[in-house]
């Protein structure tokens, strides 16, 4: 299947409009995770995103304590080098073995990172990771100036193809733009979370792709949520506890509901309208979009191509308007 794509900042590669997530099949036991998860299920929904045309797929080490990134490698292994998608992956989230549920700590420090681009790249299975991002600023001493010259450093050598960050602010951005090109952005950014908006323009601003994440609100987005299935997700799915599964549910489970009158007119499904409404945003490359079961990739890749109109975008600002859910611009 053909997909419309976009090249991601100034790299070169270009990516199709919605990439692969790949934080849920990390699986259970670790403290930012969302349950148990069957691994051959995730290995099949990798591949069923990539034969539906998908070409880029985003993980991170700490996603699963380093389980996801094998996950996919053993996904990849199985792909022809000519069919392999891109693969991104994260650093700077480091954990203790010895205490599986213990909150990861921000590290940046610059031996560590090296350590972890080599455990990364073993764990993958490749040669070369297509994009490098710091998950988080660091929060262990380690200077933003410090920390983004190993990054630059570490695509000067070819270990990465392109480096970029996660969760970062424009202040910040700003600074590692001084010391080397930020080839992209990966903030949080949904119809609910919505205060990326200023770290977008930017982006569009500066020639630095942006890959936005939880473009569907961790599954809110989707339709699928009410407070009985909150109630009933597992004891470790960190959703259980998060302010938008508890104290902001009602309004955010109202916005779905307005969603709906878009996603019949154009035959498609809420979740895709909530991801086709992030790629509406000047300076948005392409939406991480999460699946744990084949057929769930069925009903969000129609957002790929999905072209929301300017009566589409108001409709949707008033709804947030008047649910009052989230904050941040309400339209393009």
């Amino acid at each position: 299947m053909s997909l419309t794509t976009a090249e991601l900042g100034t790299t070169g590669m270009e990516l199709t409009r919605v990439g692969f997530g790949a934080w849920a099949i990390g699986g259970g036991g670790w403290a930012a995770s969302w349950g148990p998860q069957d691994d051959d299920e995730s290995v099949a929904a990798i591949r069923h995103a990539v034969a539906s045309g998908v070409n880029w797929i985003d993980t991170a080490a700490v996603y699963g304590l380093g389980h996801s990134e094998e996950v996919v490698g053993r996904a990849l292994a199985a792909i022809p080098d000519g069919e392999r998608p891109y693969v991104f992956t994260k650093c700077g989230l480091v954990w203790d073995d010895a205490d599986r549920t213990a909150r990861p700590r921000r590290v940046m420090e610059p031996a560590i990172v090296r350590r972890d681009v080599e455990a990364s790249l073993r764990r993958l299975g490749v040669e070369r990771i297509d994009l490098y991002q710091v998950h988080w600023p660091a929060e262990d001493g380690t200077s933003l100036e410090e920390y983004w010259q190993v990054m630059v450093d570490l695509r000067t050598e070819g270990k990465v193809r392109a480096v970029g960050l996660s969760n970062h602010d424009v202040d910040q951005l700003q600074v590692a733009e001084k010391i080397g090109h930020v080839d992209s952005l990966q903030p949080p950014f949904s119809a609910i979370k919505r205060a990326a908006a200023r770290e977008l323009a930017w982006c569009h601003e500066n020639g630095t792709g942006a890959i936005v994440y939880s473009p569907m609100q961790s599954g809110l987005l989707t339709g699928a949520f009410t407070a009985e299935r909150v109630a009933a997700l597992p004891a470790d799915d960190w959703r259980r506890s998060g302010p938008e599964f508890t104290t902001n549910l009602d309004r955010n489970l109202a916005l779905t509901a307005a969603l709906e009158p878009v996603a019949q007119r154009h035959g498609v499904s809420l979740g895709a309208v909530a991801v086709a409404w992030t790629l509406a945003w000047p300076g948005v490359t392409g939406a991480i979009v999460g699946a744990r079961r084949p057929e769930q990739i069925d009903g969000w890749i129609a957002a790929n191509d999905l072209m929301l109109t300017a009566e589409d975008l108001t409709e949707i600002a008033e709804a947030i308007a008047r649910t009052g859910a989230g904050e941040g611009p309400t339209q393009p």
